[in-house]
C-alpha cells in the first residue's frame, strides 16, 4: 500500500509541474521541454547512487516523472499539428522530440554514474 501512496503522490505532484510548464510554454514546445526535462532527470534520477532507495525510485521515478512526462500529450500535439496542414513541422517535432530526449536520457544516465 505504501508504494501505492509514494507513486499516487508523485505522480499528483508531476501532473501539476506540467500543467505549470503548459501555462509558461504554450503550444507544443512546452510538451517538448517538459519530455525533455522528463527525460534527463529519469537518466539521473535511475543511476545516481544517491536515488538508489526503491521508495524513492517509485515516488520520483515512476511518480513525479511519469506523471510530469506524458507520451499521450506529444501525440495530441503531433496530431493537432498534421491536421493543421504542417505535416512538416509535426516531422521536426517528432524527430526532435526522440533525439533531444533520447540525448536528455544518455546525459542523466551519464552524469548519474
Amino acid at each position: 500500500m505504501q508504494n501505492l501512496v509514494l507513486v499516487f503522490v508523485g505522480g499528483g505532484l508531476g501532473a501539476t509541474l506540467r500543467y505549470g510548464v503548459s501555462l509558461a510554454v504554450p503550444g507544443h514546445w512546452g510538451t517538448w521541454m517538459v519530455n525533455v526535462l522528463g527525460s534527463f532527470c529519469l537518466g539521473l534520477i535511475l543511476s545516481h547512487p544517491g536515488f538508489g532507495d526503491p521508495r524513492l525510485r517509485l515516488l520520483l521515478g515512476t511518480g513525479l516523472m511519469g506523471g510530469f512526462t506524458t507520451y499521450s500529450t506529444f501525440n495530441t500535439d503531433t496530431l493537432r499539428l498534421v491536421q493543421e496542414g504542417q505535416a512538416g513541422l509535426a516531422a521536426i517535432h517528432v524527430v526532435a522530440t526522440l533525439t533531444v530526449c533520447l540525448g536528455a536520457g544518455a546525459l542523466g544516465l551519464w552524469l548519474g554514474r
